[in-house]
């Protein structure tokens, strides 16, 4: 799989192979999940290619509505069907939402790797 983003005004999602890591960065405040529907497939498409480790690398995404959040939330309960894969989620203590919403994934996939710094 080659280097891969979506991009656009508000946001970035941005996939590097070599280090298994999704970049967001900018604001994603799309309306409603039927929105976020490329970014979900983005996500399942990098999830079905199995990497052995994974790190969402959120802490330059300013803000991220419900919807988003629980694009995030299921795509974490969804990693519970690829064992194999162990998920690193970074976050920012400066970015208000990510030190509430975050930690929350945790009860989801509890072999979850949060690094909120």
């Amino acid at each position: 799989m080659d280097f891969q983003q979506i991009d656009t005004k508000e946001y970035q999602v941005y996939y590097d192979p070599e280090s298994t890591t999704i970049d967001f960065t900018g604001e994603l405040s799309l309306n409603g999940a039927s929105e976020y529907d490329p970014i979900k497939a983005f996500l399942e498409q990098i999830a079905d290619s199995e990497p052995r480790h994974l790190t969402l690398n959120l802490k330059e995404l300013s803000f991220l509505n419900s919807s988003g959040i629980s694009l995030i939330t299921k795509f974490v309960i969804g990693l519970r069907k690829k064992p194999k894969i162990q998920l690193t989620v970074k976050g920012s203590v400066d970015v208000p939402w990510q030190s509430k919403s975050l930690k929350n994934l945790q009860k989801f996939l509890p072999n979850l790797e949060l690094i909120v710094e």
